[in-house]
């Protein structure tokens, strides 16, 4: 039996019962631990973490950035994978991952990134600004922590190299196109909280002009038409969403007036 590689999964989660078994089972019998930290769970998530062999904390929820670094300091290993309870490692990035610990340079580096592939209504995307979403997911805890804003669109920052493997993250993050709705709402109104937050100035011309500059650049420069009518509606989502951060944005100002 092979050794297991030498590192830490964690995940952060609420609520995600129905996702964690695709996500653990993705990982589960090849890394060393698996570490899961529960924020203000009500379902069963923490019975299906324990039976895939997780390690289950609970964590209060600190935003974003600062749950995922809480989180970070729970794994045993230097090295940690972080994953969302709605993303699964493939085959192909198993194997990578496992070529880039072989490696005797892996040291050397303070990461590892590589696509992440979202599974859209009846398809994988694999065009437009959906993908190749190079997400830099392996990370060397001395070196690389979760950076960003405090809001939203957490990212690890870094000042050492950073490798790039191949193999997919694979994304399932909206299991109808309401669940859709639901999510981009919130990221629009964590955004328009950021903006008032950083006292951003507000503009007509963005809010009018980004959504068809964002729709022209995923349905046609980086050929979202590829990706059949999945493609199309991926594309229209994007200049929604644009749309949807200045309409959230307008509110709050005016709420804010009152």
């Amino acid at each position: 039996m092979t050794a297991p590689l030498p590192l830490s999964v964690v995940i952060i989660a609420k609520n995600e019962a129905h996702n964690l078994p695709r996500c653990l089972a993705s990982v589960q019998g090849w890394v060393a631990e698996i570490v899961v930290a529960l924020n203000t769970t009500t379902d069963g998530s923490e019975a299906v973490a324990e039976k895939f062999g997780a390690t289950v904390h609970h964590l209060a929820w600190q935003g974003y950035r600062d749950t995922k670094n809480a989180a970070l300091a729970l794994a045993a290993h230097l090295w940690v994978l972080s994953l969302d309870a709605d993303e699964a490692v493939s085959p192909e990035l198993q194997h990578a991952l496992a070529d880039f610990f072989a490696s005797p340079d892996h040291d050397r580096f303070a990461g590892a990134r590589f696509p992440r592939k979202v599974w859209f209504i009846n398809r994988w995307i694999t065009h437009g600004d959906w993908y190749p979403d190079l997400s830099l997911r392996l990370l060397h805890r001395d070196h690389a922590r979760w950076g960003g804003d405090e809001f939203v669109h957490e990212k690890v920052e870094t000042d050492d190299p950073v490798a790039t493997l191949a193999g997919d993250l694979l994304h399932y993050p909206y299991p109808t196109l309401a669940a859709h709705h639901v999510k981009v709402l919130e990221y629009a109104r964590l955004f328009a909280e950021k903006q008032v937050a950083e006292h951003r100035p507000w503009s007509t011309g963005a809010a009018m002009f980004r959504p068809a500059w964002r729709f022209f650049r995923c349905y046609f420069l980086r050929r979202g038409f590829l990706d059949g009518f999945p493609g199309f509606v991926a594309a229209t989502a994007t200049a929604y969403y644009t749309f949807l951060r200045y309409a959230c944005y307008y509110e709050r100002l005016h709420r804010a007036d009152r």
